[in-house]
């Protein structure tokens, strides 16, 4: 396997309490280094699911150490519950989700992820859909600037996005980080001034949103009752996305004698953590790409799926 480290490992496995005999769930697969920890710590299946072939080929070592107990999976963690199906599986006993880009992939230039290492403007976590080139070069600047607003955060984002359409075309990673860092003052030790914008454009070339909203309610549906769900995130998008999912659906129906409402339905979720987990010091020390990790977790309940339902 990779040099990748899993954020939150520990915690995870702990939230997890994996048994003999269940099955479980690793939607962000990566360097398998979740997977792992989780079938070393009982006699348990684990269906490793990522839509990135180059993770899942370099699961095949991993897969042939523990042969029937680890089965690897391409595909999006947001159709989880169809992908096990056609594999005869309709309920998990826990399922983890490791959020946003991993490690490996930012250390492949060729993969067009980091601002640190030039390469292509791809972005792409899987083989399809449009690369993060084809979006700087074509979209009008306004969309451009609300894109890196919104999923960026970036506070210079017009004046950014008015950057980029007048250095077009542009094809490199390099080439990008360098117009963004002309406008984007350096914010601190270890912030790259282009880190928001590249963030942006990653979120939107894998739609990372929509992904994270279609796994949690694909989540719901697959987890048995007294299953855990466990997400890590790296974004306050998505932690915000993980807590009001799960905050949603762990609160009883609300009943007013002022304003009647229909029928309420029942807590899906118990949480397990009504504060997210943090990295301790030690761990961020050593790996500082934990530093930004929110962990989230919940127990499902006997209560049918809310689905789609807010």
């Amino acid at each position: 396997m990779s040099g990748h480290e899993t954020v939150l490992l520990a915690a995870t496995v702990t939230l997890l309490a994996p048994r003999d005999g269940a099955t479980y769930v690793d939607g962000t697969f990566g360097g398998g280094g979740l997977s792992a920890a989780i079938l070393a710590a009982a006699q348990c299946r684990v269906i490793g699911i990522d839509r990135d072939p180059t993770a899942i080929a370099g699961g095949a070592r991993l897969a042939g150490r523990y042969r029937d107990r680890l089965t690897l999976v391409e595909g999006r963690f947001s159709a989880m519950d169809a992908l096990l199906a056609a594999r005869g599986i309709s309920t998990v006993d826990g399922i983890a989700l490791d959020l946003g880009v991993s490690s490996m992939q930012l250390d492949q230039p060729e993969r067009g992820f980091s601002f640190r290492l030039d390469g292509p403007l791809d972005m792409r976590m899987g083989n399809s859909g449009k690369t993060a080139e084809e979006l700087v070069n074509t979209l009008p600047e306004r969309d451009l600037a609300d894109l890196i607003h919104r999923y960026g955060e970036e506070r210079h984002a017009r004046r950014v996005a008015r950057a980029i359409v007048s250095a077009r075309p542009l094809h490199r990673t390099a080439e990008l980080a360098t117009v963004v860092r002309k406008i984007v003052p350096q914010r601190g030790p270890g912030i790259d001034p282009a880190t928001r914008t590249f963030q942006a454009l990653r979120m939107e070339v894998n739609d990372e949103l929509g992904e994270l909203d279609r796994a949690l309610i694909a989540a719901e549906r697959l987890l048995a009752p007294g299953g855990k769900l466990v997400a890590i995130a790296f974004h306050s998008l998505e932690d915000r996305t993980v807590k009001s999912f799960l905050g949603a659906r762990s609160k009883p129906p609300a009943v007013s004698r002022h304003r009647p409402t229909g029928p309420q339905p029942a807590p899906s979720f118990r949480l397990l953590t009504r504060k997210p987990v943090r990295p301790g010091e030690d761990e961020t020390a050593r790996n500082p790409r934990a530093r930004s990790a929110r962990l989230r977790a919940a127990e499902r309940t006997a209560a049918s799926a809310w689905g789609a339902a807010a």
